[in-house]
């Protein structure tokens, strides 16, 4: 039944509905800067009416209603906007920080002038060339040495800059992993406090807000999607796998793989199976990493070793000044110590490889020549064999051309000596990882005769005579002695490569002339030099360039084009990504002129409520202190 009071616990209602409706307004403005807040709004419901269905309701006309309540207080949030925002961040994430990158690798590059490696190397030749033409005067070879240290510094700085890169790429990839563990961390904390907090009946919205920053933060370093089809369960997933479920936030480790110069790659924590991202700020790293500095790096290496292994082939043949030959210009620095190239890889104690970089044949040939012969020559590849044919119409120049553009880690030319050589070149990277060393031949077969008795490389054709690098003395297969192969380098030539140091301590060593019959040059012969100087513009196979100056024109082409691609790539994620953070804010953002607006109904509203208590005051102290005197 009604009471006589009644009028007062609905003007009470009406205060304290319009009051909680004036704070939720004062709540907004002051977190109108607040970066992740969603404003909230009152919802008003009108309070449970007088009478309920019932047999004891009492004969009245309708239902007495009894004031307004506060259902919940709501804050305003598109849920399909924000998995389009989580969706898209980490496209954002990744071009963001690969553009960062490639515009320091392009700092790198942008050398002017004489300080550019291109222009040192230009001297450097410019140097033997003056040589060849004073090969009497010891100055000249003082600056041969001197111009060619100058250039080996370029190199070894250019090395040191993009080692640099690669080592602040790993560090990168270690604090992003640990952000990204408390990140989970701090989310699965959070859904307990929301679940316990929803079990009583309440909205956290400020609780909300900071899980959905947490949650865009998380987007932008991991690609991840989230899901909630059980209301009391928000889940995050990555790559297919889960990564929060409700209070529980899965981790990761990291490793150091000693494989791959210690750097670091992450493993599930409970399961200890490694983890892979493609996107986000991480998977932009590690390909950085892994796939586009440590290229360049490579590239750079291929440069280094093959140009100081041709100018060592020349001057160790040369004389210099003082008579003296068979001395390399530049220091060499085997991966191996076995004359023949045995390596124990599998650390039992046992040789159980070989490693060797470059194979001369024996037999002097014409590039013009058609050897009539017919065969296959299988070659490793990055992940398989790869099988390079030749028929009998093939000159020596088309067969060499074929095994250049197969995409073998070998390639070939014929030297000064008109000799076929092999050399090994970069292992490509197989998932972002060397699954091979560099500058090792790892396999060299014929079905034919051309390698084994013509060019004279091998000593039979066909699967028994092929040279294999996963065996001890693996050279035995070759045609020629020790002379005619070259042990693998130590990786990474292009950052410890140097000029040798005797040829500082007696400059007259540097040789500039060739010797007839066992017998030193004549002092005035610059043969030699002249030979060396025109290394510059003879097809050499740096990797899969012709010449030195294919290698200089793609190296500067490639890195401009990547610089192209991110940036316009991160200004298209940019332009999305504003789009929809503007249409977010457009909807959960707070806006001041709507909220003084509300502010004043709500300010109305209390005002009414108050006024109305007022009057039912009134009325009962009419009731009670004035009737009955």
């Amino acid at each position: 039944m009604t009471s006589t009071f009644m009028g007062l616990e609905i003007g009470r209602r009406g205060v304290q509905a319009h009051q909680t409706a004036l704070n939720t307004i004062g709540h907004n403005i002051n977190n109108m800067d607040t970066k992740g807040y969603s404003r909230q709004r009152v919802e008003f419901t009108p309070f449970e009416p007088i009478y309920l269905p019932g047999l004891n309701r009492a004969e009245t006309p309708g239902q007495l209603g009894q004031g307004v309540s506060v259902e919940r207080i709501e804050r305003i949030r598109d849920q399909l906007l924000d998995r389009r925002i989580v969706a898209q961040s980490s496209g954002e994430g990744y071009w963001d920080v690969r553009d960062k990158y490639i515009r320091d690798m392009e700092h790198l590059y942008m050398e002017t002038g004489f300080n550019s490696i291109r222009s040192k190397m230009d001297t450097f030749w410019d140097a033997w060339q003056e040589l060849s033409q004073n090969a009497a005067d010891n100055e000249y070879r003082v600056a041969v040495l001197n111009r060619g240290k100058t250039l080996i510094d370029g190199i070894n700085g250019h090395f040191h800059g993009l080692k640099t890169l690669q080592t602040q790429a790993d560090d990168a990839i270690q604090m992003n992993v640990s952000r990204v563990n408390e990140i989970t961390r701090q989310i699965a904390a959070l859904n307990g406090d929301i679940q316990r907090i929803k079990g009583q009946g309440d909205n956290p919205n400020d609780l909300m807000d900071r899980r959905d920053l947490l949650v865009d933060e998380l987007s932008s370093i991991i690609d991840i999607t989230v899901t909630q089809k059980d209301p009391d369960e928000f889940m995050v997933h990555t790559s297919g796998h889960v990564l929060v479920q409700g209070q529980i936030g899965r981790q990761f480790d990291l490793r150091k793989d000693v494989d791959a110069e210690s750097f670091a790659y992450i493993y599930w924590r409970d399961t200890g199976r490694e983890m892979n991202f493609t996107r986000g700020a991480l998977g932009a790293l590690f390909e950085l990493r892994d796939v586009t500095i440590q290229s360049e790096i490579q590239n750079l290496d291929n440069m280094t070793m093959n140009f100081t292994d041709l100018v060592n082939e020349i001057h160790r043949e040369a004389y210099g000044a003082n008579g003296r030959t068979g001395i390399n210009f530049f220091s060499e620095y085997p991966f191996v110590t076995n004359v023949n190239g045995n390596y124990d890889r599998s650390g039992n104690g046992f040789f159980d490889s070989t490693y060797i970089y470059r194979i001369n044949g024996q037999n002097m040939l014409e590039p013009q020549a058609q050897p009539g012969f017919e065969g296959v020559i299988t070659l490793s590849g990055s992940d398989r064999m790869i099988d390079v044919p030749y028929y009998s119409t093939d000159t020596v120049s088309d067969i060499i051309t074929r095994i250049n553009n197969s995409g073998a880690e070998v390639v070939a030319r014929l030297n000064r000596e008109g000799q076929l050589q092999l050399k090994g070149t970069p292992s490509e990277l197989v998932d972002g990882q060397r699954v091979h060393p560099d500058f090792v031949i790892r396999h060299v077969q014929d079905s034919g005769h051309f390698l084994a008795g013509y060019a004279g490389i091998l000593n039979e054709s066909g699967a028994q005579g092929a040279f294999t690098w996963a065996q001890a003395d693996a050279v035995e297969s070759l045609r020629g002695g020790a002379q005619d192969y070259a042990l693998a380098p130590i990786a990474n030539p292009s950052g410890w490569i140097r000029v040798n140091p005797d040829l500082f301590r007696d400059p007259t060593s540097v040789a500039a002339g060739f010797g007839e019959n066992g017998r030193p040059a004549n002092p005035g012969n610059g043969d030699a030099a002249s030979a060396i100087s025109s290394i510059r513009n003879n097809a050499v196979m740096v990797g899969r360039f012709a010449t030195f100056d294919d290698y200089f024109a793609n190296t500067i082409g490639n890195i401009g084009l990547l610089g192209e691609q991110s940036g316009r790539a991160l200004a298209t994620e940019n332009q999305i990504m504003k789009y929809l953070k503007d249409l977010r804010e457009s909807i959960s953002g707070v806006n001041l002129d709507e909220e003084l607006t509300n502010m004043i109904r709500f300010q109305k509203g209390y005002e009414a409520a108050a006024r109305y208590i007022s009057t039912v005051n009134a009325m009962l102290d009419t009731l009670i202190n004035r009737m009955g005197v």
